[in-house]
């Protein structure tokens, strides 16, 4: 009994260092998130997170119990950029724009370099009809499918450090607006025509464009909701040849200043 008191003794000894430790590294996860701010230094690097990962799998060789650790590893590093994005953001993130200007695109860089959650909102909404936006609209009108847009924007408002990626209609509706500036900011991404063809054209679940995909007709669209999204947006942000870590480099930026 004296030897099984004695291991706990020593195991309440070795919780108490690992939560001193996670302390520890959670203040310099802080801490390393203000001086990059304070000296202009790009927030995102996924790099060292593979690094990381590379140096705990090296110190432990080929231990038998390898895999558990660096999956608890991997928790914690997860748990790390949870507490970073709180750091940098203290709202709702809301980025909308014309079809293929990269919304959902940035919003999963987001999500993995932050461990922030995504709400897709076009994804959503079709998992809960059980349909594609296509058939939606085909089936229930648009009108039917811009009420579920707001419908969802409503139930954004007591979330908080939440990426929301919008339709392509959502800003077209003063209601969405309102919704969205309760508990975010807006940041307008945008494209040139000759971008957004070139996005799309292989996609065949965006309704307004099937059948007519031409720069001409783009042009026309982009042209008819630009006010409406420059109203709406506190930042604007070009995708035109940029990769998704210098525009989520922008966003960081211009939501933390």
């Amino acid at each position: 009994m004296d030897k099984l008191k004695k291991l706990r003794n020593d195991l309440d000894m070795c919780d108490e260092v690992i939560v001193d430790i996670l302390r520890m590294r959670y203040q310099i996860i802080q801490e390393l998130t203000n001086y990059k701010q304070e000296h202009n230094m790009p927030i995102v690097q996924p790099e060292e997170e593979q690094r990381k990962l590379e140096l705990v799998a090296d110190k432990l060789n080929d231990y038998q119990y390898k895999k558990s650790i660096i999956k608890v590893f991997e928790n914690i590093l997860y748990r790390s950029k949870r507490i970073q994005s709180r750091e940098l953001f203290n709202c709702n993130i809301f980025l909308i724009g014309f079809m293929g200007v990269g919304k959902s695109t940035i919003s999963k860089v987001l999500q993995n370099t932050f461990a922030m959650d995504v709400i897709e909102m076009d994804e959503i909404i079709a998992e809960k009809n059980g349909m594609s936006i296509s058939e939606i609209f085909e089936l229930h009108g648009e009108a039917f499918f811009r009420n579920e847009e707001t419908n969802l924007l409503k139930e954004c408002a007591d979330r908080r450090n939440v990426i929301v990626s919008c339709g392509g209609g959502v800003a077209m509706r003063p209601e969405n607006i309102e919704e969205m500036k309760k508990s975010g900011k807006i940041v307008l991404l945008t494209a040139t025509p000759e971008t957004i063809l070139r996005r799309v054209e292989n996609n065949h679940d965006r309704p307004l464009l099937e059948n007519n995909k031409t720069v001409e007709h783009i042009a026309k669209l982009m042209e008819q909701r630009r006010p409406a999204y420059e109203a709406a947006a506190d930042y604007v942000i070009s995708t035109n040849d940029k990769n998704a870590f210098e525009i989520c480099e922008e966003i960081i930026r211009k939501v933390t200043q």
